[in-house]
């Protein structure tokens, strides 16, 4: 009896298979309204405000600014670390945040090692901003 179902269970696979099955095939189209173009474009103005904050942790000349750079990737915290020329004086700043929250946390495992550390807000054009946010 086993046998005959299983017979029939392949002879029923068999021939539903042999058959050219046709799915439903079409175009999709898609309209975007006027309106989704304007949203857009006020978005990137409202993002052109958006300022981030970064924690300043050494502020001196090159050679001093490499050393303590080393010294902070040495101590393994998860931050990036950028050296930063601004007229006369290379400064070390850590970190892209969001919130105020998220800096202060940060700046409390930071003191650790950096006492001078502190948050500040850079001015950064928009267009550098926008990278920042995509990496």
């Amino acid at each position: 009896m086993k046998k005959l179902i299983f017979i029939f269970q392949i002879l029923a696979f068999i021939l539903f298979g042999c058959f050219n099955t046709y799915a439903q095939t079409g175009n999709v189209e898609i309209t975007q309204s006027v309106d989704i173009e304007k949203v857009i474009e006020i978005r990137k103005e409202i993002n052109k405000n958006i300022s981030m904050l970064r924690i300043q942790i050494y502020n001196g000349n090159r050679e001093d600014a490499q050393i303590i750079k080393e010294k902070f990737e040495k101590y393994k915290i998860d931050s990036i670390v950028d050296i930063v020329y601004e007229t006369p004086n290379y400064k070390i700043w850590v970190g892209r945040y969001i919130s105020q929250l998220e800096a202060d946390r940060k700046l409390l495992e930071i003191r650790r090692y950096f006492s001078d550390a502190f948050i500040f807000r850079p001015v950064i054009s928009p267009i550098i901003e926008e990278e920042i946010k995509k990496n």
